[in-house]
């Protein structure tokens, strides 16, 4: 997934208010907790226990499948 976004930062250039749908969302676990990153806002949400980051991603990844102004942050 890493690599992935990697080459898809290097290959495509956005403007600021435009974005691929849905957003690339990791989510990185560090034992019982979790951080969620979304490559497209280049934001986090910080060390969270795992099921609250990965309910956080999936959350996101729906949020930005066609709003472009949807930004990483806690489940509505």
């Amino acid at each position: 997934a890493c690599t992935a976004a990697a080459a898809h930062r290097r290959d495509h250039h956005h403007t600021a208010a435009e974005t691929c749908h849905p957003h690339a969302v990791e989510v990185v676990h560090l034992g019982h907790r979790a951080v969620t990153v979304c490559h497209d806002c280049e934001a986090d949400s910080g060390f969270l226990p795992e099921r609250e980051a990965e309910a956080m991603a999936h959350a996101h990844r729906v949020q930005t499948s066609g709003d472009v102004s949807a930004r990483l942050g806690p489940a509505a």
